[in-house]
């Protein structure tokens, strides 16, 4: 079993706000491979179903953002499961552009909230994470913009990455992690 995490602030407030692009690229995932919600579970909105012929729980935590590690570090020790191989996290992030994902196997949180609070619960960095790209250069104050709505063009930009972010999933749980981050970095320049 595999378990993907995205990341977002729960509440109507947040909905369709650039923190909350992991929530989004969650939601697309379970249009696209037909998940069906779980019993909540894990301090999360849980969800479950086959991706790449792989049994896949996707978790919407309904902590806030500087909370999600209580989720994912639950979910880990429950099933018993090695953070480094059956778990990737889906992050918000102000460096990329919209519209571009860049999977990495493990790192830095780059200063989010919500990848520290995960490093903390889980005792390292070596995680898969899919970052998703707001585009954020420079745009202060970095609080303010991240709690915004996306522009028009980014929300295009967004389907582009939605698109890219689901069949990387589908990459990662059939050939392995090296193929999707061969594959999926190199077509976002």
């Amino acid at each position: 079993m595999y378990i993907i995490t995205a990341l977002g602030n729960p509440g109507k407030e947040y909905e369709n706000t650039r923190h909350n692009a992991g929530f989004l690229v969650a939601d697309a995932l379970i249009e696209k491979f037909g998940l069906t919600q779980g019993p909540s579970k894990f301090h999360s909105v849980m969800y479950e179903g086959n991706i790449g012929g792989e049994r896949v729980m996707l978790l919407k935590p309904t902590t806030f953002m500087n909370k999600s590690g209580v989720a994912v570090g639950e979910a880990i020790n429950f099933y018993k499961l090695d953070p480094q191989t059956d778990l990737m996290v889906l992050v918000d992030d102000l460096a990329l552009d919209s519209g571009n994902i860049r999977i990495r196997a493990s790192g830095s949180a780059g200063g989010h909230n919500g990848l520290i609070d995960i490093e903390r619960a889980l005792g390292s960095k070596d995680y898969p994470r899919m970052r998703i790209g707001i585009d954020a250069r420079g745009r202060i104050p970095q609080v303010k913009y991240v709690l915004g709505r996306f522009t028009e063009e980014q929300l295009a930009n967004l389907d582009d990455a939605k698109h890219d972010a689901c069949a990387a999933i589908e990459c990662w749980l059939k050939e392995g992690l090296p193929k999707a981050m061969s594959t999926y970095n190199s077509r976002n320049g």
